[in-house]
């Protein structure tokens, strides 16, 4: 049997970042994806995900397999209903303003930026895509080497619409709470403008399961100084993760070890979340 939380999870939970992939022959690929395409990850699949874990609503996350077509995901968001999910799209400075105000109307709050290699809008465009997405009360979200935090921090202090960093900063060398890089995430997550995404821990630790603990410090560290705007996704399906995937209860269990007591918990999973996402 799948594994449970080892705490209730509150009604009205969302796991805020996790992608759906559908078949190839109704969702082709970009050009511009740089790895390969999980597959057998639909919405079905998902749902299990869900019930496992006691999760009310869904952030689905346009992955890069499908660059800026995000027909996937938003089909994802129509099945799942307007009332328990929303999408985080991908779009450029140049997509027309009807254009947004139709994804608006079908879930979208958030505009993707992946500033690694597959990604759309460079870090030169960031902020002409944050001031054509504000208007509509959007965030923009990023994925990049936390290493480039104190080089990145003005422009990201700058951006004249909400941030959202994914993946507790996703540090690819390994790092302490001291470390400069880290602290100006911090000093990004106190001006009130900036969240954090505390999810795939995997990805970059180096002292790894069960607890990950280089990223556990970070993350209690961020917890600690600004709980009211940190959100918890699973990254299901661990589309970069090697196989065995990691199993989803105990990295929602690793949430709980971060905020240890049930308010801030409930404000990760259910309160920030709700006023993040518009639910």
């Amino acid at each position: 049997m799948p594994k449970t939380p080892e705490f209730a999870t509150p009604p009205g939970a969302v796991d805020c970042h996790m992608h759906i992939y559908g078949p190839a022959e109704r969702y082709p690929v970009a050009p511009t994806n740089p790895s390969p395409v999980p597959h057998d990850y639909d919405l079905a699949a998902y749902r299990a995900v869900q019930a496992q874990l006691g999760l009310s609503r869904t952030v689905v996350v346009q992955p890069t397999a499908y660059g800026a077509d995000n027909a996937c995901t938003l089909d994802a968001v129509a099945a799942l209903g307007l009332d328990a999910a929303r999408a985080v799209v991908v779009v450029t400075p140049e997509t027309p303003a009807a254009e947004l105000r139709r994804l608006h109307a079908a879930g979208a709050r958030g505009a993707r930026a992946f500033l690694l290699k597959g990604g759309v809008v460079p870090w030169e465009r960031l902020h002409a895509l944050a001031a054509h997405v504000e208007p509509l009360g959007w965030h923009v979200q990023l994925q990049f080497d936390g290493g480039e935090m104190e080089e990145r921090e003005a422009l990201i202090r700058n951006l004249p619409c909400p941030v959202v960093i994914d993946h507790v900063g996703r540090f690819h060398d390994p790092v302490l709470p001291e470390a400069p890089a880290v602290q100006a995430l911090l000093r990004l997550v106190q001006t009130g403008r900036v969240w954090v995404k505390l999810s795939s821990p995997y990805g970059v630790s180096r002292s790894g399961p069960p607890d990950y603990a280089d990223v556990a410090a970070v993350a209690r560290a961020l917890v600690k100084a600004a709980p009211e705007r940190m959100v918890w996704g699973s990254n299901w399906p661990h589309p970069n993760a090697p196989e065995p995937k990691p199993d989803v209860a105990p990295l929602l269990d690793l949430m709980g070890l971060w905020a240890p007591d049930e308010a801030t918990r409930h404000a990760i999973l259910v309160t920030n979340p709700a006023r993040l996402y518009d639910f």
